[in-house]
């Protein structure tokens, strides 16, 4: 869960601002949009709880994300209080990463790792792509680790920096052609009779475990086939290396009579 409240947790307006990582200001003003139920009133004190927190925490990861206050608060109009919590759930498992947080080093670090000379405009298009972001001083935080590591052992191996970088778009663009189109299929089949059916409870289990078990089989499959297709391109490049060498090759010379 993202929260740390239990459910009998009773928090004051301060103390609900500070676990939702948000301003008193900002509170009161999504409690006078209707994003948050009133709190529980104690005299003059209001008092709220686990419910409040956790759609509290997701509105400030869906603005994150870039999501606008119009979008959420049309979203969540109507929507069980629970739902909060258990989407809360499903975002934890979509950001977990299998290749572990976020690394942090020097730029002369990130340079040896492919085994070349430090060049900031090379930095300069890798943060430009996602995969790193520029920190105080010469660090830099890898966001995507994995990728970053796989990308200098293809430098080491003798590519150029320059093209390991470029081939970094056409992979993230024909990869996210296909990541639409599962999600498409996934949600048309099996998420939206579940949205239909207005979030009932008991299928929250389900639902969750699907998205946990869909993400492994997705990075299975896509993998498996780029392997194949790797394969059959090699062929394909291997035999066009013959058959041009074979035309290149000086023709045999009839033997004397």
């Amino acid at each position: 869960m993202a929260d740390d409240a239990t459910p009998g947790d009773e928090l004051t307006v301060d103390e609900l601002a500070a676990r939702a990582q948000m301003t008193v200001r900002n509170v009161r003003a999504y409690a006078s949009r209707g994003l948050i139920d009133a709190p529980r009133l104690a005299g003059r004190t209001g008092y709220y709880n686990r419910e409040h927190l956790q759609r509290l925490q997701l509105i400030r990861q869906l603005l994150e994300r870039g999501f606008t206050l119009a979008a959420i608060e049309k979203a969540l109009q109507g929507t069980p209080h629970s739902v909060a919590g258990h989407t809360l759930d499903l975002m934890t498992i979509i950001d977990q990463s299998d290749d572990g947080d976020a690394e942090i080093m020097a730029r002369e670090d990130l340079a040896a790792l492919a085994g070349v000379e430090r060049d900031d405009a090379l930095i300069e298009s890798m943060v430009g792509l996602g995969l790193v972001e520029k920190l105080e001083g010469d660090r830099v935080r890898l966001v995507e680790p994995a990728v970053v590591r796989a990308g200098a052992a293809a430098v080491t191996m003798g590519l150029a920096p320059e093209t390991v970088i470029g081939l970094f778009p056409i992979l993230q663009t024909h990869l996210r052609t296909i990541a639409d189109s599962f999600v498409r299929e996934v949600v048309a089949e099996l998420i939206q009779p579940f949205v239909d059916a207005g979030f009932p409870e008991d299928e929250w289990e389900r639902i969750i475990g699907l998205v946990d078990g869909l993400l492994p089989i997705a990075s299975q499959v896509t993998l498996g086939i780029f392997r194949s297709q790797f394969r059959q391109s090699i062929d394909a490049e291997v035999g066009e290396q013959i058959t041009g060498l074979a035309a290149r090759a000086p023709s045999a010379e009839p033997p004397s009579p």
